[in-house]
């Protein structure tokens, strides 16, 4: 059983991918200097107040904009564990599961406060605010992806494939 467990930094609407990480940024693919400037745009200390482990909560349309992977690499590597929104955008949404980094759909996220602590189970398809005892339905992430997920992203997976035979 797959759980994620983490505090909880909230955003608003149509957080684009320029504020998840800037284009200013974008003349390196290290994950690690792309992490130093995640939401810098959103929030300038985000970098240095986010912990490994916390989950952004945010509403809709989360990483519109560019088709830039750099979006949840630099999340990724920020320690941002998982995302949770009301709504995401279509190429955010699978370059995130291709990178490794859970995000999950619910309708009440103006229920979760920051700062709140929250436990997701990918394989329930539950989240608890652990703060509050709510708990709110997901629809389940299917096998395939949750092992893109544990794999560390689509590259890791085809890896570990390959070598297995």
């Amino acid at each position: 059983m797959v759980k994620i467990k983490g505090q909880v930094w909230k955003f608003g609407d149509n957080i684009d991918t320029d504020l998840i990480i800037p284009a200013r940024y974008l003349n390196t693919s290290d994950p690690y200097q792309l992490a130093k400037h995640a939401m810098e745009d959103a929030d300038p200390d985000f970098s240095k107040k986010v912990k490994k482990g916390d989950i952004i909560v945010a509403g809709r349309n989360f990483g519109s904009g560019s088709s830039r992977e750099h979006a949840p690499i630099a999340l990724k590597y920020a320690g941002v564990s998982a995302v949770i929104a009301k709504s995401f955008a279509r190429i955010f949404y699978r370059n995130s599961f291709n990178t490794g980094l859970p995000i999950f759909e619910i309708d009440e996220v103006e229920e979760i406060a920051e700062g709140s602590r929250l436990s997701i189970d990918m394989d329930s398809g539950v989240i608890e605010d652990m703060e509050s005892g709510k708990k709110y339905k997901f629809k389940p992430i299917p096998q395939f992806m949750q092992q893109l997920i544990q794999a560390g992203g689509l590259i890791n997976y085809a890896k570990e494939k390959i070598a297995n035979g």
